[in-house]
């Protein structure tokens, strides 16, 4: 016997009863199963116990407005990728900016055409399950892969990279993870291989976190805001720290300034990226020139890159 099939789920959000009415009656017609919340606290609320597949969302409330409940219910983890879809009598170009920068995908006006609703929220859900479908795809095919923002916000990611980020930062299982924003030497590495002009910016980065290390490998820029990262356990594969470590006799913590330098950061830059004195940053750099035969940093860079090319 066929199992059936499942109801799509749509948070509506409005503090007016009889909007409520109409339009719990026009989604249920269409074979939708309708939460309801009177105002944003409310949303927040049952969106802690249910995630629906698409929030329509009454732009204009008492209290905590839609455009305020919209990026608070963006800042949870299983509601990032939920589609909200704006219902508002206001027209001007300034609040629907708003509703878009808030995260809307969409907006309705006021008087609301039932007809039209329908379709938009079709068309929603239809886009959403198929980004769904490709992350479950990924993570089916063993990809463990995530999308960071220029400010170190991690956005979005498949669930198997999601179970290996909750081990390593010892935030719980994939569905509970809060927040992630990576740290300042992961965001500096990001940069400096998106505008690379050699070698020394290579697409490896190791992270040392309280659970374990992670591997992080550069795979693109796909957006104006985002970085596309593969993630994996470090040791299963070697790392530019690593190999300098390995090829130059180096110290884990040389190696790391050396790839840095070799980046073309000044020693400030790289105490603040490393969380060490730059005095510190200093000595290390002594060490290094000792160990490599050198004299200046410019030649230190110049063999770090060479180590580095000859692993590609």
């Amino acid at each position: 016997m066929p199992e059936p099939s499942k109801r799509d789920v749509v948070l509506v959000v409005d503090d007016s009863p009889d909007s409520l009415g109409f339009l719990t009656s026009a989604l249920k017609a269409a074979d939708i199963t309708v939460l309801v919340a009177l105002d944003g606290e409310g949303a927040l609320a049952v969106t802690e116990r249910i995630t629906p597949d698409l929030v329509l969302l009454d732009a204009v409330m008492p209290g905590m407005n839609g455009f305020e409940t919209c990026r608070k219910l963006k800042q949870i983890r299983s509601m990032a990728h939920v589609p909200v879809v704006f219902m508002t009598g206001l027209s001007d170009t300034e609040h629907i900016v708003e509703g878009f920068a808030a995260g809307g995908v969409d907006y309705v006006t006021k008087p609301i055409v039932s007809e039209e609703l329908l379709a938009r929220i079709r068309v929603h859900l239809a886009n959403a399950q198929m980004a769904h479908s490709a992350r479950l795809a990924l993570d089916t095919a063993g990809r463990f892969l995530l999308a960071i923002t220029t400010a170190g916000v991690v956005r979005w990611y498949t669930p198997q990279a999601g179970r290996l980020l909750g081990h390593a930062f010892e935030t719980g299982e994939a569905d509970e993870i809060k927040e992630i924003r990576l740290p300042k030497s992961v965001m500096a590495w990001l940069r400096s291989v998106e505008h690379a002009d050699s070698r020394a910016a290579t697409s490896a980065f190791a992270l040392d976190t309280d659970g374990k290390r992670l591997g992080l490998s550069y795979l693109g820029k796909i957006g104006p805001e985002e970085y596309l990262v593969r993630l994996t356990e470090a040791a299963e594969a070697p790392v530019d720290d690593q190999l300098l470590r390995q090829s130059l006799g180096l110290t884990a913590r040389e190696a790391e300034v050396l790839i840095w330098l070799a980046r073309g950061k000044s020693n400030r830059s790289i105490s603040e990226i490393l969380g060490i004195s730059a005095r510190t940053v200093d000595k290390h750099l002594e060490q290094i020139y000792a160990k490599l035969g050198v004299e200046n940093r410019a030649s230190a860079a110049a063999l770090a890159v060479r180590v580095l090319e000859l692993r590609a």
